[in-house]
């Protein structure tokens, strides 16, 4: 029986407590350069408790990036401020991971090149853009340039690696049947939707060793109809944990039609909350390895609750964060104390319309953009 206060280690890697900062970006960066926000977001992170910091999700490459004001890690040109920010985080008593990410189908290359994805597509469940398929060398480049990311990232101090394989992004697309209809090694059954992710694998312990820790944010379930089921997405979780991934944080795959089908949802009641939890405690049952729950969580008994019966190691969360970063320090000393977060969304509003990551609620500036921005959709729906 574990507590959330309890120490624990992935790999190598101690940890005082079982918290996570869930990665969150920020759209903070410039030039995918760390900017002094930045390191001063992930101070106040360091100093409020938490066990472990995930950042907000670092394209590998330029025409793997999801927006131009996410964090590279893909040259020495990005070491100088990756490695300010790792000092800055254990100065402060911290420890921080990097999560290596590309984008896929849902990135924006520069230069103009189309997005590229598992397959063409041209809209269809869960997507609304189109994309072209990638040919097998370009899947070899995007391999290594995950192990080149990785050494990158062990030079700039970083504690741990994080893989995204979840949200929509390019291995949650290459593990969805309805994102990945290739008739090639990379496609069709289980095994070969799941290459891409071991292939990664092998190029990320060839940087960092065995010894380093080794997680994976992975989407164990499609949220639109014809994608992953779950069956098939705790199968790939054992699997991965049995190839060496070291803990897995368990979260959605391919996003459903609208956003309150994904990973961020409104009005978390008490029923609604900790909505990924089965997910994880399932894959619990399957893995050896230490499984990390997220997903609207915002009461400490009842993580505590779920941590306590053993079904799952740790907890994640970011949105409660953005208001409150030293949260986890105010249920150290208070467990019955209530987030201030109201799970409205409205940080994700601004986020998708280009403003830094800020709580609306306590940003006079914030909430009439946001007034604006539902004017205009009310003004849309009148046309």
């Amino acid at each position: 029986m574990a507590g959330l206060f309890d120490p624990i280690s992935i790999n190598s890697m101690k940890l005082a407590n079982r918290f996570i900062r869930s990665a969150t970006y920020d759209g903070m960066a410039k030039h995918g350069l760390v900017t002094q926000p930045q390191i001063e977001l992930y101070k106040g992170l360091a100093q409020g408790g938490l066990g472990l910091i995930v950042s907000g999700l670092t394209a590998v490459s330029k025409d793997g990036r999801l927006s131009p004001f996410q964090n590279y890690i893909f040259n020495d040109d990005h070491l100088e401020g990756l490695s300010r920010l790792t000092q800055t985080v254990h100065q402060a008593g911290g420890k921080v991971a990097v999560q290596l990410a590309h984008a896929g189908r849902e990135s924006n290359p520069t230069g103009g090149n189309p997005p590229a994805g598992p397959s063409a597509q041209e809209g269809g469940p869960g997507y609304e853009g189109s994309c072209r398929a990638l040919s097998a060398e370009e899947i070899a480049d995007i391999v290594q340039s995950f192990g080149r990311a990785a050494g990158l990232a062990k030079q700039a101090g970083f504690d741990a690696v994080q893989l995204h394989a979840a949200h929509a992004y390019l291995l949650a697309q290459f593990l969805s049947p309805l994102a990945n209809r290739r008739e090639d090694e990379w496609g069709g059954e289980l095994a070969n939707r799941l290459r891409l992710h071991l292939e990664i694998l092998k190029a990320l312990r060839e940087q960092l060793g065995e010894e380093y820790p080794l997680m994976i944010k992975l989407g164990v379930a499609d949220g639109a109809p014809g994608g992953l089921q779950l069956a098939e997405g705790l199968e790939a979780a054992s699997q991965l944990a049995q190839a060496g991934f070291d803990c897995l944080e368990i979260s959605q795959g391919l996003r459903g039609s609208t956003w309150k089908e994904m990973e961020f949802r409104t009005k978390l009641t008490a029923e609604r909350q900790n909505y990924f939890t089965d997910w994880a405690a399932k894959v619990k049952q399957r893995v050896d390895k230490p499984v990390v729950m997220v997903g609207g969580l915002r009461d400490f008994k009842a993580i505590a609750k779920i941590l306590n019966q053993d079904q799952v190691d740790m907890a994640a969360f970011c949105r409660p964060l953005i208001r409150e970063p030293d949260l986890v320090k105010r249920w150290q000393a208070d467990v019955i104390y209530k987030p201030k977060c109201i799970s409205c969304n409205q940080c994700l509003m601004l986020l998708r319309g280009g403003r830094v990551l800020a709580c609306a609620q306590d940003d006079p500036a914030a909430r009439e953009y946001i007034k604006s921005i539902k004017q205009k959709e009310k003004d849309a729906d009148h046309e």
